[in-house]
């Protein structure tokens, strides 16, 4: 396979030849996509192995340090109103509390928030409460948003679908703070849920009354995050796999009330899958071309919209996300935590790599982490945390 190196914000990556094609900017025209079933159409889930010492590259004029380590499966980054960083360590069922004294320092203190809980992924403050997103259920703990203390028991507030593929739930909320945005996962690759609410965002009041779905067609919607200067709520999405190396591409997106994003019946737009059955024509002929493609399975999870000011100005406003990484590729593709560009409250560019490194050889079998979550912190540096190498890193300014 021909390939060639680009040049992105100081770093060489190096990528399949036409490749480029499929990532950018779509400006909600059709793209050109390469046909399905072209091999080859492999399993290719990677083994990770960090090196000694490891650490993630960053562009030149930035400096990486450990925030955090020692962590199960550390996913879900969210900084409280008090500057103190929430994450979701999934498989061990629990929810810390990490002090940040900044400064490109480590954390400070753990304290363990919440723990037996089943698969926690998503987490976000509303008020005197922290909601956390389990595999089958969002529940809410009162606390002291000064201390970031638990002030009361657990609350139960949505019942979610749960069971087959896609574990991830994630909870947002509105610019007002008036509604609150749960995004669910499919429970296949293209088979048609039985149930309405996955492969959806729902949206409910912030006690879980009047749900309903605000958008549908959306295979995993892993990371939603609303813009915290329009208001505008966004979502990274993990499309289908077994079509080919590089078919189709995941994306990032805004998401409309009603829209309808082709899961599964359509992909990019009106690309009709002839694997889900019965065919529906009548919603591949709705279905919505997405912003921006990430390119194939880079599996993108938590972003990030960077409202602090440490870093130059060209990063003010634009979105980090993290791309965990693919398995149904026969060269490996994200690993990566990469950079989208906005103004006035739409994407200007495609994604470019920033942070890297933690798949030092594309066509091995070992990789040195995976990032996951992504969090500006008080200081405006930015954390990453790492579900491979089981750490969360945190990229500053240097001086």
């Amino acid at each position: 396979m021909k390939r060639f190196a680009f040049l992105l914000l100081g770093l060489t990556v190096t990528v399949p030849y036409g490749f480029s094609q499929i990532v950018g900017l779509t400006h909600g025209q059709p793209p050109h996509l390469p046909a399905p079933y072209i091999k080859p159409i492999v399993a290719n889930p990677p083994q990770v192995s960090p090196v000694p010492g490891f650490k993630p590259q960053a562009p030149a004029g930035f400096t990486v340090s450990l925030f955090a380590s020692g962590f199960t499966e550390p996913r879900w980054l969210a900084r409280a109103p008090n500057g103190d960083v929430f994450v979701s360590d999934t498989s061990a069922g629990k929810v810390y509390v990490l002090g940040d004294p900044g400064h490109g320092t480590p954390s400070n203190s753990r304290v363990t928030f919440a723990e037996g809980l089943k698969e926690p992924f998503g987490i976000a403050f509303q008020e005197d409460y922290v909601y956390i997103a389990e595999n089958n259920e969002l529940a809410r703990f009162r606390y002291d948003p000064k201390t970031s203390k638990r002030a009361g028991g657990r609350e139960h507030v949505l019942d979610l679908p749960s069971g087959g593929m896609h574990f991830t739930r994630t909870v947002e909320f509105s610019k007002d703070g008036s509604k609150m945005y749960v995004a669910v996962g499919s429970p296949s690759n293209v088979t048609p849920a039985k149930d309405p609410r996955r492969a959806a965002i729902l949206v409910a009041n912030p006690d879980g009354k009047d749900e309903s779905i605000y958008a549908s067609g959306l295979r995993n919607a892993a990371g939603i995050a609303v813009d915290p200067q329009s208001g505008q709520l966004w979502a990274s999405v993990n499309e289908r796999d077994l079509l080919g190396d590089n078919l189709p591409p995941d994306y990032f997106t805004h998401v409309v009330q009603g829209g309808f994003y082709g899961w599964p019946y359509s992909y990019i737009g009106k690309n009709v899958d002839v694997r889900a059955k019965p065919p529906r024509p009548d919603l591949v002929a709705k279905a919505i071309v997405p912003d921006v493609l990430l390119g194939p399975h880079v599996a993108p999870l938590e972003f990030a919209f960077y409202t602090g000011h440490q870093f130059p100005q060209k990063y003010w406003n634009g979105v980090f996300l993290t791309e965990h990484g693919s398995w149904n590729r026969s060269i490996y593709n994200g690993y990566c935590v990469v950079f989208i560009p906005f103004k006035d409250g739409q994407p200007q560019a495609g994604p470019s790599v920033f942070l890297n490194g933690f798949d030092p050889d594309l066509s091995g079998k070992t990789v040195d982490g995976r990032p996951v979550g992504v969090a500006v912190a008080k200081d405006g540096s930015l954390l990453v945390s790492d579900d491979g190498g089981r750490d969360i890193w945190r990229v500053s300014k240097s001086q």
